[in-house]
């Protein structure tokens, strides 16, 4: 059990970060932060347009930022992108400023919730089933390796993937309290 007054969701793209993070946020009393929000904000772009201007790599240095940046703080939830995992330092920085949540999802749900989903760079190919299961070979030992706690979104409507997820916080988690985020 990791005390920490953070928490941050990892996973797979269609896993509920965002939406279960926004709820459970609310539950606990914690100031909720989209990294993905943050990025286009800080930056001034959104996700496409630093995509399609500065590639992947240049991407993930303002995701990593953004991090950074979301995590000086005490008594946040961050959503991350999927792929936050996959630099080293940001990885680091997640187990050392929060305790880190794995949602799981399946290629086949992810297919199912992101079908008519357009907005994100890295899907917008005819291949995207093939896209989802790479993603997944090389991601899924990240977010296993790093997840304090794993819930299979797969199930689970949104209302109950949060019933669940509270629950288990409650009993793996110890809550810090620190001064309230800016």
């Amino acid at each position: 059990m990791n005390p920490s007054s953070n928490l941050v969701f990892i996973g797979p793209t269609g896993a509920g970060k965002t939406s279960l993070g926004r709820r459970v946020a609310e539950r606990f009393g914690l100031h909720f932060i989209d990294l993905d929000v943050l990025i286009s904000e800080l930056s001034g772009s959104s996700i496409a347009e630093l995509f399609e201007h500065l590639g992947e790599k240049g991407f993930r240095e303002h995701e990593s930022q953004a991090l950074a940046q979301a995590l000086r703080a005490d008594g946040v939830l961050v959503a991350t992108g999927a792929g936050a995992v996959l630099s080293a330092a940001n990885r680091q920085l997640m187990a050392e400023r929060a305790f880190v949540v794995h949602l799981h999802v399946s290629v086949k749900a992810q297919l199912e919730r992101l079908s008519r989903d357009r907005t994100r760079p890295l899907l917008q190919r005819h291949d995207r089933a093939q896209v989802l299961q790479d993603m997944a070979v090389q991601r899924d030992p990240l977010y296993r390796q790093l997840g304090e706690l794993c819930l299979d979104t797969d199930q689970y409507i949104p209302a109950e993937a949060t019933a669940q997820l509270v629950l288990q916080l409650a009993a793996h988690w110890h809550q810090l309290t620190g001064p309230t985020p800016q």
